[in-house]
């Protein structure tokens, strides 16, 4: 699994159940750390450049399509883990190589919305 796009997750599961701010959170911190990724500093709400929100998108499309849909909370939880499991490395990939083009179309925009 792509660590990148782990710690992405962990950030924001760990915001949204602690309403933590997503650049706090500690176990995203430390798996960035112990991975040695540096972090840049994020513009705050800017989901344009957050690439976990294509994932997300990717998982909704893959459990939309499902023929029977999760129905309870652990149903939901697998069927996340399995459409995790089998996201496409290469859509991984182009999330994390088009982080260079996203930053500088937001910067030429001046933190307007991009169109990613």
């Amino acid at each position: 699994m792509c660590v990148f796009l782990e710690a992405l997750c962990v950030c924001s599961s760990l915001s949204w159940t602690t309403n933590a701010p997503f650049h706090r959170t500690v176990a995203a911190e430390q798996l960035l750390e112990s991975e040695d990724i540096k972090r840049m500093d994020w513009l705050a709400r800017s989901p344009d450049l957050n690439p976990i929100e294509h994932a997300w998108d990717f998982l909704g499309r893959r459990l939309a399509a499902r023929t029977l849909p999760p129905v309870t909370t652990r149903e939901l939880r697998l069927a996340l883990q399995d459409e995790w499991a089998a996201m496409p490395r290469q859509l991984i990939n182009t999330l994390i190589l088009s982080m260079g083009r996203r930053c500088e179309t937001c910067l030429e925009v001046r933190g307007d919305h991009i169109p990613y």
